[in-house]
């Protein structure tokens, strides 16, 4: 038996029914081993050895094959027909190797396009070798991305804090989209006119037609700058009468689009079926890999990494011929179409993206797919069909109508399809308005001929104004990359993928936006390694890569050149001051971070109105600062912020709020705002270490504005928590107060928020009674066993969440072990509520809480007139919570700085 080893289960399964039962298919589950993420992977000093480590998911795979190998003859390696697939097929032969699994066992490697019998078997009957080539090209890339990565990564994380890491094309991918936002931003609209008119020929058929002359001059676009000169323009119109001076007709043809390569079906499937890069992979892969058709699983596309634009001669003669029965000889051409691509680097070495039997029609096929595969083989089919049919003809006609002293002149232009040849299938798409081309029908104008007289109907004039270029899609983004030549077809969905995956980007309406973060990341590497993130310099790499390929330059020399520059740039930053990144950070982004909107100074402070605003690097990362720190503590984020954080920075500007002072204490009552919000503090921090005394403070409900507090509310707010009475049936006191969580009631251990109509600050005693009998009612009803004999106080027997328990007053007692609580008796009730009552030394009280235990014991240890015994007990009370406690003050304490000057929120998350 045969073995053969394939990257996944479903193109295992698929294959194995084609080679049959001498043969046994196994799949790898892709790459079996990598470089460990650490330092040292890769060893520019010793002629860049590489260490790899296996997988540990990937283990029980290699089991199975090397399982699978005893006493088989043959290993047949049919991964992909990729520069990846040959770098799996490779790997698993030298794990194999390591593992003395090969002995006796002839290796070779196999390659097909489509995963269909008759390729599978032809396949098979020419099996190769290895391609080192390809191979190394692989190990040449692989061990690029992990230098520049490993290397360029830390530096980013000493002298950039708060970014993620730098990859060396996705770094030049993410510079296209900040530059392309920069662009946007600089763009200044720029105001221009239009004048269009509205005749009608002595038959009654109007015409519309654009003024292009004025003056007997020809108008260019900004010729017409206000509205000014366009009332004029149309004064002119209005004053003359009008004739035909000229009409050219004209036939142009339209030819189809090649068939797909993998980046002109990720555009195409971006722009008409929404699908991200990722998504219309992943659907392509399962298309390829095989679905259940007629009891057979057969692949329905051929391999969907490629950027060849050739097909095979067989499924040419097969897409003729299905156009010729389904659509006749008119839409056939009399010779196939040949393409040539013209993606730079291209490797041309595998078939366009294609069905595998174009017979195989979409709607035949819809059973038996899901919905998106169905949209996705739907696209790739009808791509594949016009590509070999005729061109379209469109009959264009424009028409000049020109007043008699030829001064002014008017455009009239229009098109018909008068062979919609390809259009019958498919009409590629276009990314943006600029780039659409007119292949539909336009204006029909009427039958005109020169020195007809037309009647003008109405002239109007249009205010228009430059727009900005647009940012960029998924679909414009691969584009742009392929143009530039920078990444290969197996690599655009990841490169956007990673780029969203940093938080370097972000996709909204489908348009690619960079986040601040992303802008550090691309002004730090333009500003220090711009020739790495060049886009030159990255397509010429990936050409070098591809010479690697063809077998034409050395792999490692194509290292070494690189490594010896890219080290020396690297080494030269370790003695980079911070201040020399703020300078370079904040001359490159000033204007996206401080833009002049309404021509006062951006940069101004507007907390002290003194500082100057600037770039500022913390301990979590970039923020906006003011020069006089620490006098002056405003900052704000770089990153959109939310509502909340939004009010925060808001605060940070008008800082603390005085409302007034406390008429009782004389004390200032101010609005501030922390972490959790608005809230209110009478008087400031009082003392020094120990002895400091904190202000009292109370939270803002987040449903009350901060700016309708006025000093009568703020007051009555800081007197909260207040006493509403005693519970009429209970005996226990009812609270109400604002908590971390809102307003709310409390009577014991029942506690009931308050929404709606019920104000802290007005719910009166007998509403408060009605909440906390709703609250209680959704419990078990305790049982009271009667009076307290001290006090009168009911004493209630309760079941709570860990078992039964007596509450008297504010105490609550669990019931002793093996009490029985239907049994249980006034008389005894008491006994235990004393020895609760006992233990905590405060009758009638629910007794300490562990903080309260914890502060009586720091007090007692501190106080030198606590006697010994009690400071002994203290420590051992206290034991290592003391010391956790202190650890994490210092820890705080050490941070505050960076707290304060970095925005609060940053600091928070941490």
């Amino acid at each position: 038996m045969d073995v053969v080893v394939v990257e996944s289960p479903a193109k295992a399964k698929t294959i194995n029914k084609y080679l049959g039962e001498d043969f046994r298919v196994v799949a790898s589950y892709g790459h079996v081993r990598d470089l460990p993420a650490k330092d040292g992977s890769v060893q520019p000093d010793n002629d860049f050895a590489m260490d790899w480590e296996v997988d540990p998911k990937a283990r029980k795979h290699i089991e199975e094959i090397a399982s699978a190998l005893k006493g088989a003859e043959r290993l047949f390696l049919a991964t992909d027909p990729d520069r990846e697939g040959e770098a799996i097929s490779w790997h698993v032969a030298r794990v194999l190797e390591s593992r003395k699994a090969l002995k006796n066992v002839d290796i070779k490697r196999v390659v097909f396009n489509e995963i269909t019998r008759d390729a599978i078997l032809a396949a098979f009957a020419q099996p190769r070798e290895l391609d080192q080539e390809l191979v190394e090209a692989y190990l040449a890339r692989r061990a690029l991305d992990y230098l520049v990565g490993f290397t360029l990564s830390p530096v980013l994380w000493r002298k950039l804090p708060g970014s993620r890491s730098a990859g060396r094309v996705q770094s030049v991918a993410l510079r296209l989209i900040c530059e392309r936002e920069t662009e946007i931003e600089e763009f200044r609209p720029r105001e221009y006119w239009t004048v269009k008119g509205l005749f009608q020929t002595p038959d009654q058929h109007r015409v519309s037609a654009n003024l292009t002359h004025l003056d007997g001059n020809k108008l260019d676009k900004f010729d017409l700058p206000d509205e000014a000169a366009a009332k004029a323009a149309v004064a002119a119109v209005e004053r003359r009468t009008f004739a035909v001076a000229k009409v050219d007709r004209k036939q142009v043809r339209r030819h189809p689009a090649p068939p797909f390569i993998t980046s002109t079906l990720q555009q195409e499937a971006s722009r008409k079926l929404g699908f991200s890069a990722t998504r219309t992979m992943q659907l392509a892969q399962r298309l390829y890999e095989g679905v259940a058709v007629g009891g057979e699983t057969v692949g329905l596309i051929t391999y969907m990494r490629t950027d060849g634009v050739q097909m095979a001669p067989d499924a040419v003669r097969a897409c003729r011929a299905l156009i010729e029965g389904d659509f006749g000889a008119p839409y056939l051409p009399s010779a196939p179409r040949v393409y040539k691509t013209k993606v730079k680097n291209a490797q041309e070495a595998h078939e366009a993206i294609r069905p595998t039997d174009v017979a195989r029609r979409p709607a035949e096929m819809a059973r038996f797919l899901d919905a998106d595969q169905a949209k996705l083989y739907a696209l790739i089919w009808k791509r594949t069909v016009a590509s070999q049919m005729e061109s379209a003809r469109l009959d264009q006609v424009a028409v000049d109508i020109a007043s008699p002293d030829r001064q002014v002149t008017l455009r009239a232009t229009g098109s018909t399809v008068a062979f919609d040849g390809f259009f019958k299938v498919y009409r590629e798409g276009r990314d943006d308005v600029a780039d659409r081309d007119e292949d539909g029908e336009g204006q029909i104008l009427p039958q005109l001929s020169v020195g007809q007289d037309l009647e003008r109907l109405k002239v109007d004039a249009e205010q228009h104004f430059t727009q900005p270029p647009p940012r960029f899609t998924e679909a414009s983004l691969v584009k742009r990359l392929e143009e530039l030549g920078i990444g290969r077809p197996s690599t655009y969905a990841s490169i956007i993928s990673v780029l969203q995956d940093r938080q370097y980007v972000r996709l909204e309406s489908k348009r690619f936006i960079p986040e601040d973060r992303g802008r550090l990341v691309t002004a730090f590497l333009t500003s220090f390694f711009e020739r790495y993130v060049a886009y030159t310099f990255t397509a010429e790499m990936e050409a070098k890569l591809d010479e690697v390929s063809a077998g034409r330059i050395d792999w490692k020399n194509v290292l070494q050149e690189f490594w010896r520059d890219f080290s020396t740039a690297v080494e030269e930053t370790r003695g980079l001051a911070i201040k020399d990144v703020l300078e370079a950070l904040n001359q490159r982004l000033g204007p996206h971070f401080f833009p002049d909107t309404d021509g006062s100074d951006p940069r101004a402070c507007p907390a002290c109105h003194e500082g100057r605003l600037s770039l500022k690097i913390g301990k979590f990362g970039a923020f906006i600062g003011c020069s006089n720190y620490p006098d002056c503590r405003y900052t704000r984020p770089l990153v959109p912020m939310n509502r909340d954080e939004a009010e925060t920075a808001k605060a940070a500007e008008i800082g603390p709020k005085t409302l007034g002072t406390d008429p009782a204490t004389g004390l200032a009552v101010t609005l501030r705002k922390g972490p959790y919000g608005y809230y209110l503090q009478l008087g400031e921090a009082t003392g020094e270490g120990k002895r400091k005394t904190k202000p009292k403070r109370v939270s803002v409900d987040r449903g009350t504005e901060p700016e309708q507090i006025d000093l009568d509310t703020a007051l009555k707010l800081l007197s909260l928590p207040r006493t509403l009475g005693t519970h009429p049936e209970t005996g226990e006191s009812i609270t109400a107060g604002i908590g971390r969580y809102g307003p709310f009631i409390n009577m014991g251990d029942v506690w009931v928020s308050l929404k709606g109509d019920d104000d802290v600050l007005s719910i009166g005693l007998n509403r408060a009674i009605t909440l906390i009998g709703e609250a209680m009612g959704k419990k078990p009803p305790g049982r009271t066993l009667g009076a307290h004999p001290a006090d009168g106080k009911p004493v209630v027997l309760r079941r709570g969440r860990f078992g039964p328990y007596v509450a008297h007053g504010t105490t609550r007692a669990t019931l002793p072990k093996g009490t029985d609580a239907d049994t249980l008796t006034l008389d005894r009730a008491v006994e235990i509520v004393a020895a609760k009552e006992s233990r905590t030394g405060s009758a009638g009280g629910r007794g300490k809480t562990a903080a309260s235990k914890k502060r009586s014991a720091a007090t007692a240890q501190a106080d030198p007139a606590t006697p010994a015994s009690a400071r002994g007990k203290a420590s051992k009370s206290t034991g290592k919570g003391r010391s956790s406690r202190s650890g994490s003050a210092t820890a705080a304490d050490s941070s505050s700085e960076v707290e304060t000057r970095a925005p609060r929120r940053r600091a928070t998350r941490r």
